[in-house]
């Protein structure tokens, strides 16, 4: 979705920012199902890196991706602050582990502003856009993309 679709889609969007690392990215509210606090995972062979293993939410086994690891980062080490977001993408439910979880906000469609050209287009792929709050700016990750290889598996 690029940036004038989400301009034109409402005046506002409603985010959830977390940390990884030193950076803050955000998701769309409506992709999240819930958030829990870290739990173990069980490990399954033959994953890439970045997919922790699996966890089971009330009856459904649901993959859980670190995403400082799959966004290029270190590894995230988990800790008490850590949470998994759950989201709900293409109807697939996957864990996102993320550091912290920092804040909900409700920000106007103006605030998202594409991601400059000099980004290379493959990691690009991944932000919706850059959200330019006063003291910061946060990118808006594009779950579709991010996680475009566990719904592919899972199709």
């Amino acid at each position: 979705m690029n940036n004038n679709a989400i301009k034109q889609s409402g005046a506002y969007l409603e985010i959830v920012s977390f940390h990884l690392g030193d950076q803050e990215f955000c998701i769309d509210i409506m992709a999240i199902r819930e958030i829990r606090g870290w739990a173990p995972v069980t490990p399954m062979p033959h994953t890439p890196p970045y997919v922790l293993g699996l966890i089971n939410l009330r009856g459904a086994v649901i993959p859980v991706i670190d995403m400082a690891c799959r966004l290029g980062m270190k590894m995230t080490e988990p800790s008490e602050r850590s949470a998994i977001i759950v989201t709900d993408i293409a109807g697939k439910l996957v864990g996102l582990l993320v550091e912290q979880v920092s804040d909900m906000m409700t920000i106007k469609s103006e605030a998202l502003q594409a991601a400059p050209e000099i980004i290379p287009e493959a990691q690009r792929a991944f932000c919706r856009g850059i959200v330019a709050l006063e003291k910061s700016m946060v990118c808006f990750l594009n779950l579709d993309t991010v996680i475009a290889d566990e719904l592919a598996q899972a199709a």
